[in-house]
C-alpha cells in the first residue's frame, strides 16, 4: 500500500552546495530504486537548531516528499542513517493528516455561515413612563436614642 511520507533530514553547515546536490540526488535515486516516488524535495536553507548536535549548532534543512510504502521507507532511513554528513532526520506519515484535513474544510463549507443568514433588527423597547423610570428613594425613620 502506497502512503505519503515527509522525510526531514538535516545536513552539515559546511557542506559545498555542489556537495549537498549530489547528496539530495543520491538519495532520491536510493528512493526510487527502493521503490518509492518522491512527489516533491525542498531545500528550506540553512537554520539554527535547537540545540547541539554533533558539534553543531547550524544546519541545512532538506524536505523530501515521499509515496512509498513500509520498507522503501526504511531503505530511505538507513541509507540517511549510514550517510555521514546528515547528522539528523526524522519521517512523518501525513496521508492521514492530510485526510483529516480534507474531511473539516469539507464540513466547514458545507456549514452555513452565520453572517450570511440575516437577522432580524432588535425592536427598539417601549418607552417607560416617568414616574416608573425615577426611582423614588424612602426616608428611614429615625432612630430615637
Amino acid at each position: 500500500m502506497q502512503r505519503i511520507y515527509e522525510v526531514m533530514f538535516i545536513v552539515r553547515p559546511d557542506m559545498a552546495d555542489e556537495d549537498l546536490d549530489k547528496l539530495v540526488s543520491n538519495l532520491e535515486t536510493n528512493a526510487t530504486t527502493a521503490g518509492a516516488k518522491v512527489k516533491n524535495s525542498e531545500r528550506m536553507g540553512k537554520r539554527r537548531l535547537a540545540y547541539m548536535v554533533r558539534n553543531f549548532n547550524d544546519g541545512i534543512y532538506i524536505l523530501m516528499t515521499l509515496e512509498a510504502d513500509g520498507p522503501a521507507i526504511h531503505e530511505v532511513e538507513r541509507r540517511l542513517r549510514v550517510s555521514e554528513p546528515v547528522i539528523k532526520f526524522i519521517t512523518v506519515r501525513i496521508d492521514e493528516i492530510q485526510k483529516r484535513a480534507e474531511k473539516i474544510q469539507k464540513l466547514r463549507a458545507s456549514k452555513v455561515k452565520r453572517s450570511a443568514i440575516p437577522t432580524p433588527a432588535p425592536e427598539a423597547p417601549a418607552p417607560l413612563p416617568v414616574e416608573a423610570a425615577t426611582p423614588t428613594i424612602d426616608a428611614a425613620p429615625e432612630a430615637s436614642a
